[in-house]
């Protein structure tokens, strides 16, 4: 596979992760009272309360996991000689051809 189709799908595990993170906090966190003005909400039911603290922390450390294999892969790209113009003149070039 290819350099820019793994970045492709690493950004796609990212978006998923980060998807999956927020949802399961979303479901799960217990509820906050958001001001004194409103009443106190109810208990949200939980099958295991320990394990709810312990979850978005390895969600976090497998989205930090990708960011991070995510910026390798960016490293790994060869770095190009040319500037953006001569970049931009071999692009025309190559449309041109096709």
């Amino acid at each position: 596979m290819d350099i820019i189709s793994q970045l492709q799908e690493q950004v796609n595990l990212i978006a998923n992760l980060a998807l999956n993170t927020v949802g399961t906090l979303q479901r799960d966190a217990p509820p906050n009272r958001l001001s004194p003005n409103y009443p106190e909400p109810p208990p949200h039911p939980t099958e295991d309360g320990a394990n709810f603290s312990e979850e978005p922390k390895l969600m976090g450390a497998s989205l930090v996991k990708a960011a991070k294999q995510f910026d390798l892969l960016v490293a790994s790209l060869p770095i190009s000689e040319t500037g953006e113009e001569a970049q931009l003149k071999r692009i025309a070039e190559l449309q041109r051809k096709n």
